[in-house]
């Protein structure tokens, strides 16, 4: 069954069309990333601004040097993290066709080798890379089930990979003399690449290069309120480890053992869970501050920004 679906996928991005996949982190929303009006398409049916950039896919990272420059911190960076939660942003090469509109007209391009079956399955034998960014509308929470796919995107063919297994999207990274910035936080943690190489220097910043950085970003419908102490009568709750908070509409636990893995995994399902609950408001719990933790609460920051 899966084979005929990804047969069926393949023959549409081919002519052009968009397709959903699973990747590790979360859903994405795919397209010939050498076609402009597809890329086009993926712009128009997110109601996404042109100029936050688009993730580009590939299988191997043979496919990344034809398209792109690797200097020797990216390849030592691909070399620990691929396939996995690592976008690098990379020079692209003159003579590639990858479509500058992708990348709102920049040479600076992020690439990934997603660490998912059916995504590389997927990616294999095309002769293009996939662009994608998350399946989801513009500014609204990432999806790592099909089963929270939004109204809007349910016309769009998509492929049916089960639970996301990490839960948030990749970390970008750009590298420098002296290390790395971190352009995004992701599932990819700063203290895991400072494990595996202590001599870097590590920042993080905000870049227009990286997607995720508006500042109202990952946002379920309902209001959320962050940090909280106590539960008003109109919220839901989604909480984290073991505490006194409880909501009379309906309580969700990240996790209560406090495990920041199996939070993330859950963050963008219970959110859309919530979402959809008789509540006015989500309120949700402190987040510890670190690993995993820092990129929850960059996303519950986005998601609770008031214009």
């Amino acid at each position: 069954m899966q084979q005929k679906t990804l047969t069926e996928a393949k023959k549409r991005l081919f002519r052009g069309e968009i397709v959903i996949f699973p990747t590790e982190t979360v859903y994405g929303i795919g397209a010939n990333a050498e076609n402009e009006d597809a890329i086009k398409l993926i712009y128009k049916v997110k109601k996404r601004p042109f100029d936050n950039p688009l993730i580009c896919h590939f299988a191997n990272i043979r496919e990344i040097k034809t398209n792109f420059i690797l200097k020797e911190k990216d390849i030592k960076l691909a070399q620990a993290f691929w396939p996995g939660p690592l976008t690098l942003i990379l020079k692209k090469k003159k003579e590639s066709k990858i479509n500058a509109k992708l990348s709102n007209n920049q040479r600076l391009v992020g690439c990934r080798i997603p660490n998912n079956e059916i995504a590389l399955k997927l990616l294999k034998n095309l002769d293009f890379p996939i662009a994608a960014p998350s399946a989801n509308i513009a500014t609204k929470t990432s999806i790592t089930s099909i089963d929270d796919l939004d109204i809007n995107l349910k016309n769009i063919f998509s492929i049916d990979g089960g639970s996301s297994v990490l839960g948030l999207e990749s970390t970008v990274v750009q590298t420098t003399q002296v290390g790395c910035k971190i352009l995004r936080l992701g599932s990819l943690t700063i203290e895991e690449i400072k494990k595996k190489f202590s001599d870097y220097k590590i920042e993080i910043i905000e870049s227009n290069l990286s997607p995720g950085n508006q500042l109202k970003h990952y946002s379920p419908n309902k209001d959320i309120r962050i940090n909280v102490k106590n539960v008003l009568d109109n919220e839901a709750l989604l909480n984290f480890g073991k505490n006194n908070l409880k909501s009379k509409i309906q309580n969700l636990n990240l996790s209560i053992r406090s495990d920041l893995n199996e939070a993330s995994h859950n963050f963008y399902n219970f959110l859309n869970i919530l979402d959809k609950s008789k509540c006015n408001r989500i309120a949700v719990a402190p987040i510890p501050n670190h690993g995993l933790g820092k990129t929850i609460n960059d996303r519950l920051k986005r998601a609770a920004y008031e214009d």
